[in-house]
């Protein structure tokens, strides 16, 4: 069994982060092993509070996994303060052979930020170089390059803009345009490959982010080649968005275990 490594915030409604990276973890076969950089409150309805992990434990979680136990694959989700991120890029320098996925988490869907802004830079800086694949939707590629993306024009000059900070591919996530279709665009520095889903008229969308990273990190881990890795990981967050349910007030999560069984009141065969 291979072994895969989330470094992220923990989710106390279970949706997303720290959460929803071991069930999807879970969900593709590979043991699932965790280093929580900060505690948020939040629910189904928005984020109401983060405390984050002082940089010096979060560093410590890591060597500490490091001296034990091999590790196939690296995800990174919220990483919010500056020593945050300047403490994990310097453990990780020392693991440049494992790959990693980059999920740069930087608001909630409720607005909350959930990155320092000051932090940006150090993210740019430290993380994106370290980077097998980093995984922007459309806001937060806005954010780290300061330009307006409205179309797939828009989304391809600002793939490559990404590309010339760092990371091997990018992995521009369109669902945020308001297509027919929720079209994600990979660039390797050469080469376009557009993977395309369709909508689904449902609020359940929590985590989903986390979700598609931590999958594309399982199948890396598992042998699959980015391409078709990041194939892979769309089919599985587009059939668990569409198994997706109800909790809560607000907006529920995705269905991590649709492979597995129905979401609890389905009566369709997942």
């Amino acid at each position: 069994m291979k072994h895969v490594l989330t470094i992220a915030g923990s989710d106390s409604c279970g949706g997303a982060g720290i959460q929803a990276d071991l069930k999807t973890f879970s969900a593709h076969g590979v043991f699932g092993m965790s280093v929580i950089t900060a505690v948020t409150a939040q629910n189904t309805c928005g984020v109401f509070g983060v405390q984050d992990i002082e940089a010096p434990m979060v560093k410590k979680q890591l060597e500490v996994i490091f001296e034990d136990i091999e590790v196939h694959a690296i995800k990174i989700g919220m990483v919010s303060k500056i020593e945050t991120i300047e403490a994990i890029a310097g453990v990780l320098k020392k693991h440049r052979q494992i790959p990693m996925v980059l999920d740069p988490v930087m608001v909630s869907k409720s607005g909350f930020d959930l990155l320092d802004p000051k932090a940006k830079e150090a993210l740019i800086k430290h993380l994106l170089p370290l980077a097998t694949i980093v995984t922007p939707n459309l806001p937060e590629a806005e954010v780290i390059l300061g330009d307006k993306i409205s179309n797939l024009d828009d989304m391809k000059k600002a793939a490559i803009k990404i590309h010339d900070l760092g990371p091997k591919y990018v992995l521009m996530k369109g669902g945020h345009l308001e297509d027919d279709l929720a079209t994600d665009l990979f660039y390797d520095g050469q080469n376009w490959h557009e993977f395309s889903s369709k909508r689904f008229a449902t609020k359940n969308t929590h985590g989903t982010g986390c979700t598609l990273s931590a999958s594309i990190c399982s199948n890396i881990a598992r042998g699959l080649k980015p391409e078709k890795a990041l194939e892979a990981s769309k089919i599985y967050v587009t059939k668990a968005i569409e198994a997706s349910f109800d909790l809560g007030k607000g907006c529920g999560p995705v269905h991590h275990f649709h492979k597995f069984y129905p979401a609890w009141g389905q009566e369709h065969d997942l």
